[in-house]
């Protein structure tokens, strides 16, 4: 059991064509809130890669993308509030984030140290050709890492090569 240090709230959420405030009922993306920051922050996931994929429709520029390097994981995204940047996002928050990843992930979840790459929504790459789910970069310099081990987080912030 994996105790995440401030994701109390989880509910299914839709993201259907035309309903992009969440409110027809239809069930869909899963939504977390943190209560690590006041108020508390709005974490959204997709737990398989046609959720991740119908998540990647509906970002807003102040989401920021989490995702277990090099292996299958859960999209999880991050709604900054006002004044929060990539760069100040609470460690108590990204430790959330982080840990929601690796948590829903089949491979990551039985590791102990792992990387997580996470980047502002708006530098999510999606090609024609790549498979359901998948993404890349516009740009590498964007992606910031942190790194997971054990039960805690240390984040490192710089240049995904």
């Amino acid at each position: 059991v994996i105790l995440l240090a401030g994701v109390y709230t989880r509910t299914r959420l839709c993201s259907s064509e035309g309903c992009g405030d969440f409110s027809c009922g239809i069930k869909m993306v899963i939504y977390f809130e943190s209560n690590v920051v006041s108020p508390p922050a709005l974490i959204y996931m997709g737990v398989d890669k046609h959720e991740n994929e119908e998540l990647l429709k509906w970002g807003f520029p102040e989401d920021v993308w989490f995702h277990v390097d090099k292996m299958s994981s859960a999209h999880v995204y991050l709604r900054m509030t006002k004044g929060m940047t990539i760069d100040t996002i609470p460690h108590d928050l990204l430790v959330d984030c982080v840990q929601l990843v690796k948590a829903n992930s089949i491979q990551g979840s039985k590791t102990n140290n792992i990387q997580v790459v996470y980047t502002l929504y708006g530098n999510l790459k999606k090609t024609q050709g790549m498979d359901v789910g998948q993404v890349g970069f516009h740009s590498d310099k964007e992606v910031h890492e942190s790194l997971y081990m054990s039960l805690t987080v240390v984040m490192v912030i710089g240049t995904y090569i």
